[in-house]
Parts: structure tokens; sequence; C-alpha cells
């Protein structure tokens, strides 16, 4: 990975989640979008308790506390104790317990949760195989394990024009740009269930759209510096940054009716059965 700008995915190494509303322009308006399938998929009940890989912001959790009721409980994980920290001053609930660790290691005993989800979590994973088996290592016999992936980059352009455009310039940092699309084949997801010892697998696609602001309000959370791509946009020199700003609006373009964006994205959805 590049050592010229920061290797955090949402945030920069050292830094908290400051710009929570930067955050929710460029991810979570999108990612909460999915959140109830998710958690469907998993068959969160009353009384569960319920792992959050890659917690982020916690709302995978928020939503999932709810639904695991008073009895229940969620345990948030997450590499990043930056992101720990945006998701603990959010959910100020007894009932979600925030924990820094890696999603490849989990530091719990065997048969330790109802349901696992991972939303938006595992295709940053350096080896997601590794993952799977530790969601399947910590379910209960029967439990659940639920992950959203990023389709094809094409289906989410909110994200990839973007990546598109640094990338003619850095193409040193493919790797990393790319990285929110490693996991776009159903079939690589459906066999890293199965590789894990899942059963009953079943990976579908969902689309959702939703009508944004203008372009300028596009770009704002972009010269935030929230998440990986952003993040190498701003370690480019001036001229090219107005550049890849110039690029990805007029590719962004065609998705503009009456000065709103009108996007939409298709995840994949994968569950399996312990």
């Amino acid at each position: 990975m590049a050592k010229d700008f920061g290797a955090g995915f949402h945030v920069a190494p050292g830094r908290d989640v400051v710009d929570a509303q930067a955050y929710e322009a460029w991810t979570g308006r999108w990612s909460r979008l999915f959140v109830p399938s998710v958690l469907a998929a998993a068959r969160i009940a009353p009384g569960d308790r319920v792992l959050d890989v890659s917690t982020g912001t916690g709302e995978a959790a928020l939503q999932a506390l709810p639904i695991a009721g008073e009895s229940g409980l969620v345990v948030g994980v997450d590499i990043s104790p930056a992101m720990l920290r945006g998701a603990r001053d959010r959910l100020r609930e007894q009932r979600f317990l925030p924990v820094a660790a890696d999603g490849q290691a989990l530091p719990f005993p065997d048969a330790s949760f109802d349901s696992v989800v991972c939303h938006l979590g595992l295709q940053f994973f350096p080896k997601p195989e590794h993952g799977m088996a530790e969601f399947r290592r910590v379910l209960r016999p029967g439990g659940r394990a639920a992950v959203c992936v990023i389709s094809l980059a094409e289906r989410a352009p909110m994200w990839s024009v973007l990546a598109d455009a640094i990338g003619k310039r850095r193409p040193d940092l493919r790797s990393v740009l790319y990285l929110s699309f490693a996991l776009n084949d159903p079939a690589r997801l459906k066999a890293l269930f199965a590789g894990a010892g899942f059963n009953d697998v079943r990976v579908e696609c969902e689309t959702r759209g939703d009508v944004g602001g203008s372009f300028e309000e596009y770009w704002k959370p972009i010269e935030s510096g929230v998440g990986s791509i952003p993040q190498a946009y701003l370690a480019l020199p001036g001229d090219q940054r107005r550049q890849v700003r110039e690029e990805v609006q007029s590719k962004l373009a065609r998705y503009e009716s009456d000065g709103r964006l009108r996007l939409s994205v298709e995840m994949l959805i994968g569950v399996g059965r312990a």
C-alpha cells in the first residue's frame, strides 16, 4: 500500500471521525440503505448476541439493537480505534460493546454469538477467507452470518467514477482504489462461505437508489478526505486534482436532473448457516 496518503479506509491514521457529515455524505447515506436486508438475512431475534464486524460508525449495530431487544447484546468490532470512538459516541447504550480487533483474528471463544453481520467490511480484509472462517468459528450451531459487499464498480458510480479518474493519474494506487470492489463476484462470495463451512449459502444482488443534491454537495466530502479514495485524491498535485474534478463532474452529468444527482448502487448480500 502506498505510503504517501492515509492508509485508513475511512479516516487517516491517528485521526478521529471529526467530520460525521462528510462520512454520511460519502458512505453512510448509501450503506444505510442495505442494513435492513443484511439484518434480515442474519435472522436476528430478541435476546440474541450479535457480532457486528467492521462496525464503523455503528449503523448496523444501531439498527440491530432494537431487534435484539433488552435481553440481547450487540458487540461492534473494528480494527480502527478512531471508528470505534465514533460508534461509541453515537451509540451510548449499555447493550452495545465496542471492541478494537482484527476481523481475521476475533478475540472471542468458539460459538459465542447467535448472529454475525459484516456490512461493507469484508472486501477490505487482506485475507477474507480468514475472516469468514472466524465468523463461522464464533457462531453457535445454527447461527447465521450475513455479509454485504459492493458489486461491480460500474454499478456504484458515486465511488467508481472518482476511483477511475485517480487511477489514471496514479496507477500505483489502483490496488487501494479498487479494494471497495474486490469481492464483486457472487460466485467468489458464495465460495468464501462454503469454504468456511457454512451451509444453506445464498448470495443475492440488491440495488438501491437515492436522489442527492448538486455536484457541489457530492464533492464536498471528497475534499474532506473521508475514505481511502478521497484520501488518494487529496494526495494528488493541485493541477491533477482540478483535472480529476472536471472529469468526475463530466461523467456524473448523465445522472443529473434538475440540478440534483440521481444515483443507485448495487450490493451483494451473502448469508450462510453455521
